[in-house]
């Protein structure tokens, strides 16, 4: 019996994507101090992720403008607008976060990637929604796939696959 083969829409960095194809796969790569977080409605089969760098928009609210994706609170902000504006409802969603690892590489004493998972729970306290399953911190990289047809979660790092 022949599979279907899998659509990997790629989601790139300050980036965000949304899809309501069964077929494909929304997919992130190289997730350092950078947060992945992959939102999914079962009943409409509906999903989105982001994949931002940094905090809070208040840090430089021009790029936040013009590049929502890059902060945490403007990126889920129009990801989540995106997502109920097709149908999702809010009390529905599924929420699953990777990244915010303290990379070796890059500007050292910043805790990027804290100070990223922590605006992550402000935002999503905001909108009165609970983190489900994530795989934040430590040194590695991580890659995360949201397979659209069952809202599965998958992380990738250092050779190892799970589900969140």
């Amino acid at each position: 019996m022949l599979t279907a083969v899998k659509k990997n829409i790629v989601v790139q960095v300050s980036d965000a994507r949304i899809s309501t194809d069964p077929d494909s796969v929304l997919v992130t790569y190289s997730l350092g101090s950078c947060i992945a977080v992959a939102l999914y409605d079962p009943a409409l089969t509906i999903g989105g992720m982001i994949h931002y760098q940094l905090p809070e928009s208040a840090m430089d609210p021009q790029r936040a403008e013009a590049e929502p994706f890059l902060f945490c609170d403007t990126g889920m902000d129009v990801l989540m607008a995106n997502l109920q504006q097709l149908g999702a409802d809010k009390y529905r969603i599924i929420v699953k976060a990777a990244g915010g690892a303290a990379m070796k590489t890059g500007p050292q004493g910043f805790d990027i990637g804290k100070r990223n998972f922590l605006a992550l729970r402000k935002v999503l306290w905001k909108y009165g929604l609970l983190l489900k399953g994530h795989d934040v911190g430590g040194d590695q990289p991580r890659n995360l796939y949201l397979y659209m047809n069952d809202g599965t979660v998958v992380v990738k790092s250092g050779g190892i696959e799970k589900n969140l």
